[in-house]
């Protein structure tokens, strides 16, 4: 099967600090950022950043986020959780600070085991799917003013992405900062 925008909304996040680690081009592999991803699962990282933090997050569904310029340069890749925006980072993690936004996220339903869910392709049909039905514009000031820095996520939600259905097949979000 190939993927499939099931669908498309508005959301509205505040102001919120992303904690967890931050990885560059340097650190992909031949399937992207699957080896950091394994580490996260297997040692249970998200559990023990919680356990570190001290406080819930403000979602406790794992984020792979990505911010980036329009040129593809300055590509960061993060794993982490959401969390209010004056939360203390723990000793041996990273934190993004991010402005309150509108979200406007994408559903794509497909293989998780093939991989047509991951990447670019999926993202792409997400953003053609937003542009569309005219959610909004995409933020290109993450980094300050004139900075020109984009922002987007997979959001791998507890249910959402652990259901598989008849046909193996999982929904993975696509979250992309608007205005």
């Amino acid at each position: 099967m190939a993927i499939e925008v099931i669908r498309v909304y508005k959301e509205h996040f505040p102001a919120l600090r992303l904690i967890g680690k931050r990885y560059t081009n340097k650190d992909r592999g031949q399937d992207g950022f699957g080896k950091q991803w394994d580490a996260w699962m297997t040692r249970d990282q998200f559990a023990a950043l919680k356990r570190a933090v001290g406080i819930l997050p403000f979602d406790e569904d794992p984020l792979g986020l990505m911010t980036m310029r329009a040129d593809g340069t300055d590509f960061a890749y993060w794993i982490g959780l959401f969390f209010p925006v004056q939360t203390q980072a723990p000793e041996g993690y990273d934190f993004l600070d991010l402005p309150k936004s509108d979200i406007a996220v994408g559903w794509v339903r497909g293989n998780p085991e093939n991989g047509e869910i991951y990447g670019g392709p999926p993202h792409e049909a997400v953003c053609k799917k937003i542009r569309t039905e005219r959610l909004g514009n995409f933020r290109s000031d993450i980094a300050g003013p004139d900075s020109g820095v984009y922002c987007f996520f997979e959001r791998y939600h507890r249910l959402r992405f652990h259901e598989m259905d008849a046909d193996g097949n999982v929904i993975l979000d696509y979250g992309n900062y608007i205005v």
